[in-house]
């Protein structure tokens, strides 16, 4: 037997961590941070239950930060292990982290120069030098392949179609002939840019993600959402912003636009890309193509793909801060995804108060965010210690999620072709992960548990 503790991701989106111990042995599959309502975000903040130390190895499923992103303070608090990860998400890792961490630094100046913070200094999560120690302990891993871990234990990293370099991980013992599949976020069916998810691979014990567990995402013609957005938005003069993931949805979000314009249904405008890290993606998303889809494939290494005509990616502050201070109309897409922080605050406290403005959501928000306020039809919302009215169209398309919906689901786990014997909910809010229980349980027949936070089970390994 072998005991897991759910320390993160249990009964919330965020903060993704699960500590799996084996005998002697301890495996940290995944290490995110935690985003969104204060509570969840002074988890951060909190000393880990076990001696980092002592971890064996952290196996990560892909680079998102709320999966990713607790790894420099893990490091910092003495793991001194390999972090298994694939090509892509090691790539893509080596953007996140420090840019993370220049955020972190950087919060912290603005708020001790302001004096708006609680804490006295504001001091940020981790560090750059934080984000390059843990940078420096990412081992690859191949699609497909076991990875022997030691004592008789492996892993196999599985496509799971969410993010380039994303994966399922199995983790086996093979005398004992027991798996556990830690299923990291699950990807969509018939999107651009990105492969399906491959079919489930068998096991025993299934942590499955519930973003979506109780809903289906729109039938809807992204095209068009999107091309009556950019028009209605040009129409009136004003500027569109997008906050956006860096990595995964603004690559997407380009890639509808420059499709757009091909076809001749928008006209083009200026297109910033105002997001280092996402600008260093798009490279690295042309030197993995041959794990996107046929259709974005250039062929030659280029990101031509993801370039509208009028495409401008925003390199230092100085341009950042001279397209806030514009007022012709364009389109910026900037990061975070959720308005957490980074140079997307800055536009949208530019933008909000202008009715002839407009934003627009491409992604799940979770609770206690900006996002997710904004999305909710707030009046004025807070940033950077100032009250923002907001007058700006607030709009969303939730078809552009790069998590499975609840249809999408089920049609994964009905790749299975022996039902897992315990099936655990994790990475999802509790109304959608409570719905997706009923919904398995009735239709499946499996049995299906969600834990709470700090819960510690018995698995068969």
């Amino acid at each position: 037997m072998a005991t897991l503790t759910f320390l993160g991701a249990a009964r919330t989106v965020t903060g993704s961590k699960y500590l799996l111990e084996v005998d002697n042995r301890r495996l940290l599959i995944d290490c995110g941070q935690f985003q969104g309502l204060r509570e969840l975000r002074r988890r951060n903040w909190a000393a880990f239950p076990v001696d980092p130390a002592t971890i064996s190895a952290v196996l990560l499923t892909h680079a998102h930060i709320d999966h990713s992103g607790w790894l420099p303070r893990l490091v910092a608090g003495g793991f001194k292990g390999p972090i298994h990860c694939t090509a892509g998400t090691a790539a893509l890792c080596s953007l996140v982290l420090p840019d993370a961490a220049h955020i972190q630094e950087e919060d912290a100046r603005f708020a001790n120069k302001r004096g708006f913070s609680r804490h006295h200094p504001a001091e940020p999560l981790f560090t750059v030098a934080n984000a390059e120690a843990a940078l420096r302990r990412l081992e690859i891993v191949d699609f497909d392949r076991p990875l022997a871990l030691g004592d008789g234990l492996h892993a196999e990293y599985t496509h799971a179609g969410h993010l380039l370099g994303s994966a399922f991980v199995r983790v086996s013992r093979k005398q004992h002939g027991h798996r556990i599949l830690f299923g990291g976020d699950l990807g969509r069916y018939g999107r651009p840019v990105l492969p399906d998810p491959s079919d489930a691979p068998e096991a025993e014990t299934l942590l499955l993600e519930s973003t979506y567990g109780d809903r289906v995402h729109p039938d809807a013609d992204d095209e068009t959402l999107l091309a009556d957005i950019i028009e209605d938005t040009r129409r009136r003069g004003g500027r569109l912003i997008i906050p956006s993931f860096a990595i995964g949805r603004a690559e997407e979000v380009l890639y509808w636009i420059k499709r757009l314009e091909d076809t001749g249904r928008i006209q083009p405008l200026p297109v910033y890309l105002d997001s280092p890290m996402a600008v260093s993606a798009l490279q690295f998303y042309a030197d993995h193509e041959r794990e996107l889809d046929q259709d974005v494939r250039a062929g030659d290494g280029s990101t031509s793909a993801f370039s509208p005509k009028r495409y401008r990616a925003v390199a230092t502050p100085k341009e950042s801060k001279a397209v806030t201070q514009s007022d012709h109309a364009a389109i910026v897409i900037s990061a975070s995804g959720m308005a957490t922080g980074g140079r997307v605050l800055h536009h949208l406290a530019a933008c909000l108060p202008d009715p002839k403005n407009t934003v627009l959501f491409v992604g799940f928000q979770a609770a206690g965010t900006r996002g997710r306020a904004l999305v909710d039809g707030v009046k004025s919302i807070k940033m950077h210690g100032t009250i923002v009215p907001v007058a700006a169209r607030v709009v969303r398309i939730d078809s552009m999620s790069a998590h499975a919906d609840s249809n999408e689901i089920l049609r994964w786990l009905g790749t299975f072709k022996t039902p897992p014997r315990q099936t655990f909910l994790v990475h999802g809010e509790p109304v959608a992960q409570d719905a997706l229980k009923a919904r398995i349980e009735s239709s499946l027949k499996w049995p299906v548990h969600v834990p709470e936070h700090g819960e510690r089970v018995e698995v068969s390994l």
